[in-house]
């Protein structure tokens, strides 16, 4: 490596020929092995309307573990030639897996005789192979870095040359992983054609840039490929961070060529379970970027685009995105370094589901080249300040990661590396400097009611599969936390006016219209997303509580659009939002500061005294002096003794007092809590008379049964009243599981696997809740009722019907759920509910509650079901089963698997 000492304040400019370029974007000649024509560039085939008709027999790039698409008979009107409609994710006109060569002829003038020639292809897909006048000029086959070919010898000058580029799409050669992010039809697509830059390039080929910075000395050292510059730096540098995104630049002389560089001034470090940059504590607030880009299929190459990616991602508090098992092209860097977002692009694979690692195969030899390209091409960006070898891998993979984490950090030591990232059964890799895995993340309350006083630091200490028995001490960010999703946004559809469409979403509003719910689909969206969302609070803010866990990415801020559809974003796969949570809401809880309410429970009765620990996450630029921590419940102010705020975690603040006492009436409350006006956040809770008597309630015509026996049907014939509690009772119902939390993922991914419903929507102005106040969504108070209780499944009750507390199906069935509904049965009247609001009422408020309001309402003039039912149509629910939810296939994800690596 050459060294130069060269003097230099903020630019240096040296005389030298800059760099001419040839755009060669527009019409290409086209032909696949399948068919001819003219293209434009950049773009794939799938943007030019090229590629093979989607059928049943398409060969999708990606695992499918739910194939009932294929075999349930509902689906065969989406079966058809020219119509096909996909659940499992976005359905494009075209796909095409194969060669495919584009030409065209470029004058090259012959002033650029004597000089060398570049021909410059940002992300192609996925090989290329470049002929120039009949001469081939050779093969590359990154999906991180731009191929770039010398041309020179092959180039006439003064006249036309041909110019030929071979691109194929197959994936066996780069032996990454047909789930990869990089190339599966789950996300992006696996496309073929050059989507971003395509130029010829007068000057050397500029493939490696690096900068180190030396504040000690006050000096940086600039590569450019093998030779180094060493310049000095101001004295008023600032350094680079999320706070302080201060970018400079410099110009050097290489090989008669100046070529600037831009950079930041960012020193990273491990100190124990702690990321340090600039020696200031890294406290990660990061989401997944899963290379979902439905207008295109491919990431968009352009600044403006990633300006309004990532810039979305900073103003919701997001500091920082792990790019899953892909690498974004140069652009996203650039915004990145611009706004203070801290990057984790990885190699392009998640060696997985056919393919191992350390197993003799391509992709142990592939990822340490594609590595070493990506700091080449990347490293002197700021924000790329982390990386990982690819998502979740098999074989022996623990070995082979811990080898590229050392062999990654030697070749460019200035950023911090990860072997992969990894969910909790994956085994613990001790080479990595710090740990992306899964296992200290969820919420556990279809085990226990909610708080909001724990946390996860057992789980850092001793994280699943780790053998030492010496505490961990080492960084740990939780691995796609989150992962709860909200029913899909049918207004979403008219969006997707590109290559891709959301024919998944009409499946599951047709769905949900043929099983009498047309009208529910709002809704349901507005209901579960409010579940959603605060699931995401309450685990963020968990994650936030726990001392020395170094942050989380969230699966994700926005939705993926494949793997069954996975609608876990509050932001939907075009980063819009969805009508339930706005940035405001968000950023109460996911934000440089935070405070948090450490509550032992929700649910208070009135002969109880509010007692709340007050903290707050401080991972702002600097300590905030001079605080002011005021508190509001209702008409009940206060502020806690406190005035400097460190930065860290767990800065204990004080704590919110209150007697309950003057809460007579069923109440929802709210605590507020307030930082200067630099911060702000708040919780429900809710408080129920303590004395309440639910047997004072006159209802002697009342018959009381929990399931639709001889005595109930003669109760109804004679035109009496009976209320069905069916607790534990339903056998029409029983294969749906409705927990308090929301699906994860998706069931079709998932195959099923329970819970199955997202929430419940709630009609809270019907007269049965007249003593009940309740949300029209099944908020925390409803835990104690809804978790793991029964649902009937209301298939042969009137389509029109929407029953009162109404569990939100699984979209990829949506069965029309029922745990509180009325009927006109025979001559008389019934209410039945499958929640338990008969046991241990004396510990159970909410339940004592709602039985009181559902009697003082039977015993009212308001009570007049809106429909009529025969007998049989109840004691169904009691006798029949529904039928079985077939996969038709055997195989599964990772994590249902009995055995991880």
């Amino acid at each position: 490596m050459k060294l130069k000492l060269m003097g230099c304040l903020l630019m240096l400019v040296l005389p030298a020929l800059a760099q001419q370029r040839i755009d060669l974007s527009g019409e290409w000649q086209f032909s696949s092995e399948r068919e001819t024509g003219v293209v434009r560039l950049p773009g794939s085939m799938l943007t030019n309307g090229k590629g093979d008709e989607v059928t049943v027999n398409t060969k999708w790039t990606s695992s499918l573990y739910d194939s009932s698409y294929y075999f349930n008979p509902y689906m065969a009107r989406y079966r058809q030639a020219g119509q096909m409609k996909f659940p499992f994710f976005l359905t494009p006109d075209k796909h095409y897996v194969g060669n495919a060569w584009y030409e065209r002829t470029v004058m090259v003038p012959k002033q650029w005789k004597g000089q060398p020639v570049m021909l410059y292809l940002e992300r192609p897909h996925i090989e290329t192979t470049v002929m120039v006048n009949g001469q081939r000029v050779g093969h590359q086959q990154s999906l991180s870095v731009p191929h770039v070919y010398d041309v020179t010898p092959y180039i006439k000058y003064g006249k036309p040359n041909q110019l030929t580029i071979q691109v194929y799409n197959g994936i066996e050669n780069v032996c990454v992983g047909q789930d990869s992010h990089s190339v599966t039809d789950q996300t992006q697509g696996n496309w073929n054609g050059i989507v971003g830059k395509i130029e010829l390039r007068q000057g050397p080929h500029i493939w490696r840039k690096r900068v180190v910075p030396d504040m000690q000395n006050g000096m940086v050292d600039i590569t450019i490929n093998e030779t180094t510059y060493r310049l000095p730096l101001g004295s008023d540098t600032v350094r680079w961070d999320e706070f302080h995104p201060q970018l400079y630049t410099r110009t050097v002389n290489y090989q008669g060529t100046s070529v600037n560089v831009t950079f930041g001034l960012r020193e990273l470090k491990i100190d124990g379970a702690r990321m340090l940059i600039n020696n200031h504590p890294m406290y990660l607030r990061g989401t997944v970027g899963n290379c979902c880009f439905p207008e295109t299929g491919y990431p968009p190459t352009d600044e403006a685009s990633w300006e309004r990616v990532l810039g979305k991602c900073k103003a919701w508090g997001i500091n920082h995105i792990r790019f899953h098992s892909y690498c974004p092209p140069e652009a996203a860097f650039a915004v990145a370094d611009r706004l203070g977002l801290y990057l984790q692009p990885e190699g392009p694979s998640w060696p997985n589901h056919g393919v191992k690692l350390r197993s003799g195969m391509a992709i142990d030899q592939y990822l340490m080249d594609e590595g070493r390209r990506m700091i080449d091409a990347y490293g002197h960006h700021p924000s790329f300040c982390m990386m990982a070898a690819g998502n979740e891998p098999a074989g022996n993979w623990v070995p082979y990661t811990n080898e590229w984490v050392q062999q990654m950090k030697a070749y460019d030591p200035t950023r911090l590396y990860c072997g992969a990232s990894v969910g909790g059964g994956w085994a613990w890799d001790d080479g990595s400097e710090y740990h992306v895995k899964a296992g200290a993340r969820g919420l556990d309350w279809d085990k226990h009611a909610p708080s909001s006083d724990d946390d996860y630091y057992q789980q850092l200490l001793f994280p699943r599969n780790y053998k030492s028995s010496e505490p961990n001490n080492s960084p740990i960010i939780a691995h796609e936390q989150g992962q709860w999703c909200a029913f899909p946004d049918f207004k979403e559809i008219p969006q997707y006016t590109g290559a891709y469409k959301a024919r998944n979403f009409e499946i599951f509003r047709d769905l949900l219209a043929d099983n009498g719910m047309a009208s529910q689909a709002e809704k349901f969206l507005q209901a579960s997303g409010r579940l959603q969302t605060l699931c995401y609070k309450y685990e963020i803010e968990r994650n936030l509580r726990t001392k020395d866990y170094a942050g989380f990415q969230l699966l994700g801020l926005n939705d993926y659009s494949g793997q069954g559809t996975a609608l876990v974003g509050v932001l939907n796969v075009h980063w819009l939002e969805k009508g339930y949570c706005n940035q405001q809401d968000w950023a109460q809880f996911c934000s440089p500061i935070v405070p948090l309410a450490k509550f032992p429970k929700f649910v208070y009765t009135n002969n109880e005294r509010l007692e709340v620990p007050i903290e707050v996450y401080n991972a702002s630029a600097a300590a905030l002096r001079g605080a002011q921590v005021t508190w509001r419940v209702a008409g009940h102010t206060g502020m806690l003794p406190v005035t400097t705020i460190p930065l860290g975690k767990n800065i204990q603040l004080g704590k919110v007092q209150l007697d309950l006492a003057a809460y007579q009436q069923p109440t929802k409350l709210t605590l507020q809590v307030a930082i200067n006006g630099k911060a702000s956040n708040q919780w429900d809770f809710w408080v129920y008379p303590n004395d309440l008597n639910c047997d004072k309630i006159q209802c002697d015509s009342l018959f009381f049964a929990d399931t639709l026996d001889a005595k109930a049907l003669q109760v109804l014939a004679d035109g009496g009243d009976v209320l069905l509690t069916a607790a534990g009772k339903i056998h029409y119902g029983n294969d749906v599981k409705h927990t308090f939390l929301p699906v994860f993922w998706n069931t079709s991914w998932f195959k099923m696997r329970p819970p199955h419903t997202t929430g419940a929507y709630i009609q809270s102005n019907h007269p049965v809740f007249g003593y009940f106040p309740t949300d029209d969504w099944q908020n925390l108070n409803w835990w104690e009722l809804t978790n793991r209780a029964q649902v009937v499944n209301m298939a042969e009750f009137p389509a029109d019907y929407q029953p009162i507390v109404q569990p939100i199906d699984t979209w990829h069935v949506s069965r029309k759920l029922g745990m509180l509904l009325e009927a006109c049965v025979l001559n008389g009247r019934l209410l039945m509910t499958t929640m338990d609001i008969t046991r241990n009422l004396d510990r159970r408020p909410v339940a004592r509650q709602l039985r009181y309001s559902i009697l003082r309402y039977m015993a009212s003039d308001d009570f007049k079901p809106a429909i009529r039912v025969a007998p049989e149509v109840i004691q169904h629910l009691f006798e029949r089963e529904a039928p079985r939810v077939d996969m038709f296939t055997k195989e599964s994800p990772d994590e249902l698997k009995p055995k991880l690596n």
